[in-house]
Order: C-alpha cells, then sequence, then structure tokens
C-alpha cells in the first residue's frame, strides 16, 4: 500500500453525549474531551468514547473529518475561527482523502504504532451542525461530514505528523478530495 503524509490535529473522546435533543448551552464540546492521543481498540472504538462496545456503533467505531472541509464550511459561513471539535468527529485530519476512503481498507502510522481500518460510510450532518457552526452548516456539510470507520488492528493515534497507508494510487490520491466527495442522494 502506498503511504501518504497526513497530520492529525485533534482526536476526540467524548464520554457523554452532548448533543442529545434540543440546542442547549452546554451543547458542544468539553475541554476535556480533547487528547494528546487516543485508543482505538479492534471490534470495540475508542477508549472511554460514548459509543466504544457499543453494538450499534459497530460500523462506527471511529469517526473522521477533513480539516479543510471544516475550514472551508467556516469560510463560507463566515464564521471566524471555530474549533472542529465542535463537528464531534474522534479524528480532525489533514491531507487525508476522507471521502475517498469509503469502503477501503487503510492504515495510519504514528509514533511507530499502526492501526488499521475499514471504511465504512458518510458521516451525515445533523441539524445540531447549524446550531454549532452556524446556520446552512448542514446543508454545505452534506455528502462530506466526515467517514465512519471499523477498528480492525488496534493502536494508539497521537496527534501531529502521520502516515496514511491506502490502496489509491498516487493519480487518485486527492487529498481535497474530502471537499469534493459526490453529493449523496
Amino acid at each position: 500500500m502506498p503511504a501518504y503524509p497526513i497530520t492529525l490535529h485533534h482526536l476526540l473522546v467524548s464520554p457523554k453525549h452532548r448533543y442529545f435533543g434540543r440546542p442547549a448551552a452546554e451543547a458542544g464540546i468539553d475541554p476535556d474531551d480533547e487528547r494528546d492521543e487516543i485508543v482505538a481498540q479492534a471490534g470495540l472504538g475508542v477508549a472511554g468514547d460514548r459509543y466504544f462496545g457499543v453494538a450499534a456503533h459497530f460500523t462506527a467505531q471511529i469517526t473522521f473529518v477533513a480539516i479543510e472541509t471544516f475550514r472551508e464550511v467556516a469560510a463560507a459561513l463566515g464564521t471566524g475561527e471555530q474549533s472542529p471539535l465542535l463537528m464531534r468527529r474522534n479524528v480532525v485530519v489533514e491531507g487525508m482523502p476522507v471521502m475517498q476512503l469509503i469502503g477501503l481498507d487503510f492504515a495510519i502510522e504514528c509514533a511507530g504504532e499502526r492501526v488499521e481500518f475499514a471504511g465504512g460510510r458518510h458521516c451525515a450532518p445533523c441539524r445540531w451542525m447549524d446550531a454549532m457552526l452556524g446556520d446552512g452548516a448542514q446543508q454545505l456539510l452534506r455528502g462530506r461530514g466526515g467517514l465512519r470507520a471499523q477498528i480492525v488492528a488496534g493502536g494508539r493515534l497521537r496527534r501531529g505528523a502521520a502516515l496514511l497507508h491506502c490502496d489509491l494510487r498516487p493519480d487518485q490520491f486527492d487529498p481535497a478530495g474530502a471537499m469534493r466527495y459526490p453529493r449523496l442522494p
């Protein structure tokens, strides 16, 4: 598998569901949710996360979003400096064609560890994106809200430089592909 340099900007472990029910002042992010490293456990999910070991989330054991997409949406909304953690994805990554990995096996190697994944399906944005990012965010994120994946071989993911291993050839690999994924019906 070819390897491509990427950057893991943010890692999120959310022990409780913060977007349940109607928008409220306490919804959003808790500073303690961001981590320098997370433990991805095969078949279970991200240790400490609210969905860890929950059978209903077997195909969404970990979630990814491209920071390029977040920045584009923030610019389109004119919202200025916001945290991509507001999207509540476990991994905010740069240089990784998140939406191109749907249906593909891939691995992330960082700090000497390799974690393997099976790309699942798209993370459909919900109405909370409008509440947290600004009116129109849900529409702008349709078809590019992130990737849900299964953890095939576990390990630690750490913030910083990493390598993405995937079966995309260099002529297919498009780090901006996260922003150009075709809209879903």
